[in-house]
């Protein structure tokens, strides 16, 4: 699969472990409870399942990410952000038009993900990406503990 360039980014899948230190920066810089190298390293045992697409720019090799698994004919999202500064730019509406094609490409149909009821910008941008409320889990979050709403969509 060949990189989307644009003219300020691109999208391609992770490739090692520098992509792998700038997602844990994302990580580090977006969320009160970011996942660690670890938590990465056991997800990425399984190639077959794990997958992570990075965003690119010419100044930083990876400045976003989403990490989601491919089960059956669904893509459970685990992660997606966008670095801070350069939210509210089309970066993450591209990056997830990017991984619903690959999705597909590999045979999902639906794509599943949860999001703290707090978290506004990023509920706007999957409603934006067709994403629908199915249910909620309670104090699914930790740090601060809050509820999560689960969202699905059509691949």
């Amino acid at each position: 699969m060949q990189p989307e360039p644009t003219s300020d980014y691109w999208i391609d899948r992770l490739d090692g472990d520098q992509d792998l230190d700038g997602v844990l920066f994302v990580e580090s810089e977006s969320f009160t409870n970011p996942w660690t190298r670890e938590m990465y390293a056991w997800e990425l045992q399984n190639r077959s399942v794990c997958h992570i697409m990075v965003v690119r720019t010419p100044e930083r090799p990876v400045v976003g990410f989403c990490a989601f698994w491919l089960v059956v004919d669904e893509i459970h999202i685990n992660n997606v952000a966008i670095l801070p500064g350069l939210r509210g730019q089309g970066i993450g509406t591209a990056l997830m038009t990017r991984v619903f094609a690959e999705a597909r490409r590999l045979g999902a149909r639906r794509a599943t993900l949860e999001v703290r009821t707090s978290n506004e910008g990023a509920r706007r941008l999957y409603e934006r990406l067709g994403f629908y409320a199915a249910g909620a889990r309670r104090h699914y979050y930790t740090n601060p503990v809050e509820d999560a709403l689960i969202l699905w969509r059509d691949c």
